[in-house]
């Protein structure tokens, strides 16, 4: 049986007001540090060169995955980003449901960039519309920490950090362990336990999911749902391409690809040709094999289908467990029809179907893009999104898109990362098959690749972590006394029966980037467990240990 971890969505404000007070201090002290370090490394204008031409020139290079070192930036992300954003919560209100692109991107750390969902732009009928913009990693306003590693503190180690983690980690809540924390900056490890012992990774596994699919397709990639038309029938189509956020609801804050904007541009090119009546299908052969996963019927997880829309919930959430529709494309394609009909389109009740080469493409709609897409399904532990994902990988590579094609595929691209996979094992894309096993060493080792300035693209799986007492899966927790790691740990949960796991990052006291993981195995209570996990970050977070 499976235990949700996802909760109920919690307002942002009470814990602004706890967290600014405990990070105040830590954060004038890096300003401090940093302000010479600034001055040095602000580009001069060149004479002749034009106010606006430099400003954007500054602004290109300034960002993470183009700059020297850029791992750094992602220390001050998490401190300073959030602290930021506390005069901004009191009107903008909690991070929104996308994740925190909104939040701390585009209020907390840049006011002159350019940041998250583009609207417009929607393109003739057979053209993909033009969707949000990706992100920057991190913006520009976190540039300038210093160019050489001899400004950068070494990560804590030896007995002290054992002194201050291990009998927390000892805990009888956890049962059987693999703990693992890394130096970010040199990849060194300075606290291991089990590091190496496969264990049930739980919903962590998602960050195995996240680095596959976008070493595979990169994080501009989009996914396509498609309209095609077959003169000689007029048969209409809908083709499904794996966007699980594929939304039919009239209000659309996460600018997802809309199943009702596809009607309308499929209906003004129909009249175009004069057609008024149609016979509508929908083409699900995008994924071969069966539908269920091997948890069975569970509100976790909708059947397994390239078409659906608003992920086959019954309700109007949009995360968490909740009912889902039986056959999620036939539900998708009944409510295109009825679109169609409120287009002035005639269309039968739908059937299954394939697009034949003969069928012409009448409109489209794309996903956000692939970064977006990883940080919503890392934020709020999407379980259909982790399955979409794993698929594409499979698709990009030439796979087969189930179970045992997508967990190969994330196997290979893990592969050409240069990774030990000794002892891993891949069932599915999310982490609900209790079949996976995964090392705490495994998971540092994606996290540091993710942060490797040479590695812009995986950036977002970073990003993407839930913010201690801010959003997702760890907006509920961080209270009390494990207050002071709020918003300074960002990590991925991960909850089974018997299984509580938590990887990600911490900013220590003295600013240093960790990268962590533990995974805990036999745990006969799932709070004890999570609060022992949760006691173990934060311990990280309060150290300057040597």
């Amino acid at each position: 049986m499976v235990v949700p971890e996802l909760r109920p969505w919690r307002a942002a404000r009470p814990h602004v007001a706890r967290f600014a007070g405990a990070v105040r201090p830590r954060l004038a002290r890096t300003a401090a540090a940093v302000r010479p370090r600034l001055a040095r490394l602000r580009p001069s204008r060149p004479a002749g060169a034009g106010t606006a031409a430099w400003s954007r020139i500054t602004r290109s290079v300034a960002w993470p995955g183009t700059w020297p070192g850029a791992w750094r930036f992602t220390v001050v992300a998490a401190t300073a980003g959030t602290v930021l954003a506390a005069g901004a919560v009191t009107t903008a209100g909690p991070w929104d449901s996308t994740g925190q692109r909104t939040a701390e991107q585009d209020r907390a750390v840049t006011l002159e960039a350019t940041r998250g969902t583009d609207h417009g732009g929607r393109g003739n009928a057979g053209t993909p519309p033009r969707g949000p913009r990706t992100a920057p990693s991190a913006p520009s306003v976190l540039t300038g920490l210093g160019g050489g590693a001899t400004t950068v503190k070494s990560a804590p180690g030896g007995k002290a950090l054992t002194g201050a983690l291990a009998p927390l980690l000892k805990s009888p809540a956890l049962g059987g362990l693999s703990a693992s924390v890394v130096d970010v900056s040199t990849g060194r490890s300075v606290y291991g336990d089990g590091t190496g012992d496969a264990l049930a990774p739980a919903s962590t596994t998602k960050i195995a999911t996240a680095v596959a699919v976008l070493t595979a397709l990169g994080p501009d990639h989009r996914l396509t749902t498609r309209a095609t038309f077959e003169p000689d029938t007029k048969e209409v189509i809908l083709v499904g391409g794996g966007d699980p956020t594929l939304t039919a609801r009239e209000k659309n804050p996460t600018g997802s690809a809309s199943l009702r904007d596809l009607a309308g541009r499929t209906a003004a090119a129909l009249a175009e040709r004069g057609v008024r009546e149609v016979t509508l299908s929908y083409d699900t052969t995008l994924y071969p094999g069966g539908q269920r996963h091997p948890i069975g019927v569970n509100p976790n997880l909708a059947a397994l289908t390239p078409l659906m829309a608003d992920e086959a919930r019954r309700d109007n959430s949009a995360a968490g467990p909740a009912d889902r529709v039986a056959d999620p494309a036939a539900d998708a394609a009944r409510k295109f029809g009825a679109l169609l009909r409120e287009n002035g389109i005639k269309a039968t009740p739908p059937g299954p179907s394939k697009s034949t080469t003969r069928a012409g493409t009448l409109a489209a709609v794309s996903s956000p893009p692939l970064a977006t897409l990883v940080e919503r399904m890392l934020t709020h532990s999407d379980n259909d999104l982790a399955e979409a994902l794993a698929r594409q990988t499979a698709i990009a590579t030439g796979g087969r898109a189930d179970f045992a094609g997508a967990s190969a595929a994330v196997r290979a691209q893990l592969q050409k990362l240069g990774v030990s996979l000794k002892g891993a094992v891949f069932k599915d894309g999310s982490g609900l098959d209790r079949g996976n096993r995964l090392t705490a060493g495994l998971l540092t080792a994606l996290l540091v690749k993710s942060g490797d300035p040479a590695r812009p693209e995986l950036r977002p799986v970073l990003t993407g972590l839930p913010v201690a007492g801010f959003t997702g899966t760890l907006a509920g927790r961080y209270a009390d006394g494990t207050a002071g790691a709020a918003g300074v740990v960002r990590a991925k949960t991960g909850t089974l029966t018997g299984v509580n796991a938590l990887a990600g990052t911490v900013v220590d006291r003295e600013g240093r980037l960790l990268a962590f993981a533990f995974l805990a195995t036999g745990t006969t209570d799932p709070t004890a467990a999570q609060a022992a996990l949760d006691k173990a970050a934060t311990a990280l977070a309060a150290c300057g240990c040597r």
